[in-house]
């Protein structure tokens, strides 16, 4: 079976490769061993904000007097399940089946290897079937996304832990749920499963939050606790054992075991490349996948990996933005068309580098786009930049008062005071989600701090934070 590209993979990264190869006039493939739709859809991004939008709702209602009054009760934990169970549609993929019989794309169901040059052989899900091997005359595109990291702790392993892929799908609520790892996961699902009625106890090896601002972690760790969440700093687990009752015990040096029900690990992600047969092309197995901005392995002109499997930024959206420009430059190469892959081309993920947005959904959120300002002054020192570092309180906008009553949040801004632009912004405060699109535009396309003067908030929104940041760092004076 020849196809122009054969994508291994159908998470939202290799659909977006595969429809956009498609529709630049390219026969295509898709393999996947498990459901159409992946990860994201299935256990990671779509159900945890399902799972976490009600307790949202409820806060919000909470902090507007007058419709406190109307909260009489909590939330009802099994029709939250049945909520996310609806969302991720009972776990059933039929509607990607569709979608891609629909766009003219093959599926074939099983597991894919690299078996040559341009070959990958499947082992079918079905194992009525023989082996199916597929060539591709132009490329294949590497695109089986990451695993939940397992940390080398004694017992970890054998004590089943839940992964983010547990903690989503989860079919009741643990009466005490550990949770290791102060990150995304670990921070938004200690949120999820404490607004259920659930006992939580996070334990962090550093603060909450790292690589993102100081303030995003302290206010997120300050919530938590508020909420009921014990939060361990400071602190890594020694050995972890599940007793004979089905309960986990988790020791520590210098402090009391702790006991919970479940135990959640989220430090992190590992590749999923150790069965793909990446040492017959010479690459090691179980590894980050190395690209260039085009996404394709250096030193070859047909493999591509495509989202998490190159570890440029481990996020749903960032990858379906590098499977854009992948499937175009996979059609253009093939057709003999023009390759735009200089910075900010159409085939160049070039935002990988200094401009990606990301949230996290605690209360409050996090929103952040670009550079922090611990990078900002890293680059200030590499090249000599001119870097400034703006806080305001987003509370004292007036939409944030009337957004809800007591708001409390903040905004840092980063900018270039050489070319005077914005490097980077990081809000935190309740909805601040719908704030980082506008930021990542300013970043993106790098608009001068004038030009932003023109760019008028309306009355009273919490964007109106933006025309203070700009009377933080003052009006530039007339030509």
């Amino acid at each position: 079976m020849e196809y122009d590209l054969i994508v291994i993979g159908a998470g939202p990264v290799g659909e977006n490769v595969a429809d956009r190869a498609k529709a630049g006039g390219l026969s295509v493939v898709i393999v996947e061993a498990e459901l159409i739709g992946g990860e994201c859809s299935f256990w990671a991004c779509v159900p945890s904000k399902a799972l976490l939008r009600p307790a949202a709702a409820l806060a919000a209602a909470r902090a507007v007097a007058g419709a406190d009054a109307a909260i009489t009760g909590t939330l009802d934990a099994a029709a939250v399940l049945r909520r996310r169970d609806d969302a991720v549609g009972d776990w059933d993929d039929a509607s990607g089946a569709h979608w891609l019989e629909q766009t003219g794309i093959d599926l074939v169901r099983g597991h894919g290897r690299i078996t040559g040059v341009r070959t990958v052989t499947v082992t079918p899900t079905d194992p009525a079937l023989a082996p199916i091997q597929l060539r591709a005359r132009h490329a294949v595109a590497v695109c089986t996304g990451s695993d939940a990291a397992v940390p080398d702790i004694p017992g970890l392993r054998a004590a089943a832990p839940w992964t983010s892929r547990e903690a989503t799908s989860a079919e009741e609520v643990p009466a005490h749920l550990a949770v290791i790892g102060g990150g995304t996961v670990g921070c938004e699902m200690a949120t999820v499963f404490r607004s259920l009625g659930g006992a939580v106890t996070m334990i962090a090896r550093r603060g909450l939050l790292g690589g993102m601002e100081p303030f995003a972690g302290e206010a997120v760790q300050a919530s938590l606790t508020a909420s009921g969440v014990e939060v361990l700093t400071g602190t890594t687990p020694t050995a972890v054992h599940r007793g004979p009752d089905g309960r986990v015990r988790i020791e520590f040096d210098g402090r009391p075991a702790l006991e919970a029900d479940e135990v959640l690990v989220a430090t992190g992600r590992s590749p999923r490349t150790g069965e793909l047969g990446l040492e017959t092309v010479g690459l090691e197995p179980g590894g980050w996948i190395t690209v260039d901005d085009t996404l394709r392995v250096p030193g070859s002109d047909w493999l591509y990996a495509v989202g998490d499997v190159n570890h440029r930024a481990l996020l749903t959206h960032q990858g379906k933005y590098q499977a854009r420009a992948a499937g175009d430059v996979i059609a253009a190469r093939a057709n003999g068309t023009a390759v735009d892959d200089a910075a900010w081309g159409v085939h160049a993920a070039t935002a990988d580098h200094a401009a990606v947005p990301q949230v996290t959904f605690t209360d409050p959120e996090v929103a952040s786009v670009g550079l922090t300002a611990a990078a900002a002054a890293r680059l200030s020192e590499q090249e000599g930049r001119g870097i400034r570092v703006i806080d305001y309180q987003l509370g004292w906008v007036s939409g944030a008062s009337l957004h809800r009553d007591g708001y409390r949040g903040q905004v840092r801004a980063v900018i270039d005071t050489d070319r005077e632009v914005l490097l980077g912004l990081t809000f935190v405060g309740p909805d601040v989600a719908e704030l980082l699109h506008a930021a990542t535009i300013a970043v993106v396309a790098e608009v001068p701090l004038n030009r932003l003067w023109h760019a008028v908030p309306a009355f009273p929104t919490l964007s109106e934070v933006w025309l203070r940041l700009l009377e933080e760092y003052g009006r530039p004076e007339a030509a």
